[in-house]
């Protein structure tokens, strides 16, 4: 899945096993079938400095940011640990186009989503009255929410974001725009590595994108320490 990746190369099954590699240290062997994926904890580590240091960056610039997941039930108070450290730090944490729906093809078929904030962190709910007030959130993997808040953002004459946090289409879609993004993904998204490897993603962590919610936290406090956050 691209995730609103367009890769300027052909990414053959051997290359993209390769890359994924060595970016997350998955085993390189095509004929390994079985078993779980690994994820190297020092790659993990590394790509959690490169996190950091970019929203260190970010606050020391007071660039304005915008916030999203499609993981909102798993990572949604790891992004709004780190938009509450950088709205602190004095960046603007953007909310454009809160309300607007998306249609968004899922294997349902086409869904309609409405585009929604918590603690600054952007996310999507199903459409209708039964999403009304539900948390926290559905799980996508569509640059749709992100093309919609950026064309929102840009329609009002309001602030653009220079950095994008999120993960899936959310960062790739911001990415493919141009704009500097960095984000979380499992081994299962190799989209995102593609595109720190093409230049488009500034930085992919390397990690488990679907463990319970509270894991999270020594995370969020390792990525505030190193960026000099912390509260």
């Amino acid at each position: 899945m691209l995730l609103g990746l367009d890769p300027q190369r052909v990414w053959g099954a051997r290359d993209l096993l390769a890359l994924m590699a060595d970016k997350c240290g998955v085993s390189p062997d095509p004929e390994d079938r079985e078993g779980g994926d690994v994820i190297d904890p020092e790659l993990t580590l590394a790509g959690l400095d490169a996190f950091a240091r970019r929203l260190a960056a970010a606050a020391e610039r007071s660039v304005p940011v915008l916030f999203g997941t499609g993981h909102p039930h798993r990572l949604l108070g790891f992004y709004g640990d780190l938009a509450d450290a950088l709205s602190a730090a004095g960046c603007a944490v953007l909310t454009p186009a809160q309300g607007c729906s998306v249609d968004i093809t899922t294997r349902f078929g086409l869904r309609t989503y409405n585009l929604d904030y918590v603690r600054g962190v952007a996310l999507v709910r199903e459409g209708g009255a039964g999403g009304a007030g539900r948390e926290p959130g559905a799980h996508t993997h569509s640059p749709l929410p992100v093309r919609t808040a950026l064309g929102a953002a840009a329609a009002s004459g309001g602030p653009l974001p220079g950095l994008v946090v999120g993960d899936h289409g959310w960062v790739c879609g911001a990415g493919q725009l141009g704009i500097e993004a960095i984000g979380l993904a499992d081994t299962d998204d190799p989209a995102l590595f593609v595109g720190e490897a093409e230049g488009r993603v500034s930085v992919a962590v390397p990690l488990d994108d679907a463990v319970r919610s509270d894991y999270y936290r020594p995370l969020t406090r390792y990525v505030l320490n190193r960026a000099g956050l912390s509260q």
